[in-house]
């Protein structure tokens, strides 16, 4: 398969979100100018303060405010009907969280994919959510590489960007030539992601217990612990790169499917350094030719789930900016921050549940569900439960070419979810098990981007074909060997 257009080709870096910049306030502006910065005219800013939109102090009464409020609002509409203002103030948080670097924005992503965890209008405007903070300016990025590299980090670079060409809510990129010419991506995080992720983790246990206190349609607690989990990996550029070469194994022999190389030496925790993977952007392949865009759904669907039914791992990010695609075909996968590695048994419950649906056989669906986590299922809960796994499985039970959405008749995915949310909480609440957190987040955005595409594929035979022959201890002994060449631990 090959692109016609192969003009003005954009650059999609790998990096969390991909997202433009807004325009800098005029300080900033000011500092980052190469000029000024290298003849030393200007003072170099607190990039501490541009970072958070202003300091430590006022980015934490930010979120305070933004979450409490956020969370009163909710109160109000339960307790004393006040109702109306909810798109509104849904699109006010959706404003203040994309000017805010961190993992505030992230957390606001996850949740707005889980049915029950935020209000509908809430969940649309946050599932829509991506940074528009400035990036660090040049200054400040030559002291934070000195500091990961050594003072003489420029001589491991033929050429580096002085200008991030993304900014996203854990760090930002910039395209360099290693030594032998090779385009690079270099990965830097932010500083004090850690104290910051402290906080923001905080600032979710608050408003998830209050929210479960007033809504009590999910218990949340297991919720929580996956979320702190992974963000906190998140923080991990040395387990991204072991994430990395996993993928990279795994499609090591597919001609169409390509994962960014590591440079070990040109990388550190909080530093991740990788081949360049140009291609364009989800968004600009809408308007290829139908079978293109067939394509490019088929690559997207078994990039997501051979690692899961060959391996137990999945990538949880399947945001749009996670992958883009090369002028001579294929798909370029980005951003291996969010993998999740799963047993073979819980693997096994997945395909136990799509059989279940498939035979309509109501104890092999609460034998299924029980395999997930789930714990007290009455069958209202149950018929919930399954409307969800429905709207989720449904393109795989349905043995023809098709869009993901044919059955949905026009209805959303937020739409379904405010459905299963409100059924959820007059069934008595469920408690999500961790596995189900982005097990049901990849599944929600791989199909957003192939109804994006407006893709047809015959996703029963594709999904079948992945789960021929399973065998939950071949997939035990399959991560294992690949955890041990990855140098990956648990």
């Amino acid at each position: 398969m090959t692109f016609d257009d192969k003009k003005d080709w954009p650059i999609m870096p790998h990096t969390e979100s991909v997202a433009t910049p807004s325009p800098l306030s005029e300080a900033t502006s000011e500092v980052t100018s190469e000029a000024a910065a290298e003849a030393g005219e200007m003072p170099e800013p607190d990039w501490e303060k541009v970072l958070s939109g202003a300091s430590t102090l006022s980015r934490l009464s930010t979120i305070s405010t933004t979450v409490g409020g956020a969370a009163l609002r909710w109160v109000g509409a339960t307790y004393l009907g006040a109702q109306g203002q909810s798109e509104k103030h849904a699109l006010q948080l959706h404003d203040i969280l994309g000017d805010l670097k961190g993992p505030i924005m992230k957390i606001a992503q996850l949740l707005s994919t889980i049915p029950g965890a935020l209000p509908p209008a809430y969940s649309a405007a946050l599932s829509k959510l991506h940074a528009h903070a400035p990036p660090m300016g040049w200054p400040f990025v030559r002291r934070r590489m000195a500091g990961e590299l050594g003072p003489a980090w420029q001589q491991h670079f033929a050429h580096f960007d002085r200008a991030a060409v993304a900014a996203a809510s854990l760090g930002q990129v910039h395209k360099a030539t290693h030594l032998d010419g090779t385009p690079l991506a270099v990965k830097l995080q932010y500083p004090d992601m850690g104290r910051i992720m402290k906080s923001d983790l905080s600032q979710l246990k608050f408003f998830l217990s209050l929210y479960e206190t007033v809504n009590k349609a999910l218990e949340t607690k297991e919720l929580y612990e996956e979320l702190q989990a992974r963000l906190l990996e998140e923080l991990d550029y040395d387990r991204e790169a072991a994430h990395l070469k996993c993928y990279a194994l795994i499609f090591q022999d597919h001609p169409h499917i390509h994962v960014p190389m590591t440079y070990p030496a040109l990388s550190t925790n909080r530093l991740l350094t990788m081949t360049w993977q140009e291609g364009r952007p989800l968004t600009q392949m809408m308007t290829c030719p139908q079978e293109t865009r067939d394509d490019i759904a088929t690559m997207i669907f078994t990039a997501w789930y051979k690692p899961l039914y060959h391996y137990g791992v999945i990538h949880g990010d399947p945001h749009f900016g996670n992958y883009s695609f090369p002028a001579a075909g294929g798909v370029n996968l980005l951003d291996f921050g969010c993998v999740r590695f799963f047993d073979g048994a819980f693997v096994g419950s997945i395909i136990a549940l799509y059989r279940a649906l498939e035979s309509q056989d109501k104890a092999a669906l609460v034998h299924a569900y029980e395999a997930w986590g789930f714990t007290n299922l009455s069958n209202d809960l149950i018929d919930t439960l399954t409307e969800w796994a429905q709207f989720l499985y449904d393109p795989l039970l349905d043995n023809r070419v098709r869009t993901i959405d044919a059955h949905h008749q026009g209805r959303t995915g937020h739409v379904i979810a405010a459905n299963v949310h409100k059924k959820l909480h007059a069934a008595g609440g469920v408690c999500p098990p961790k596995e189900f957190v982005l097990m049901d987040r990849a599944a929600v955005g791989m199909g957003a981007a192939c109804m994006k595409l407006q893709a047809k594929a015959n996703w029963h035979a594709l999904y079948e074909s992945l789960i021929e022959n399973f065998e939950a201890t071949q997939v035990d002994a399959r991560q294992e060997k690949l955890r041990a060449a990855a140098s990956l631990s648990s």
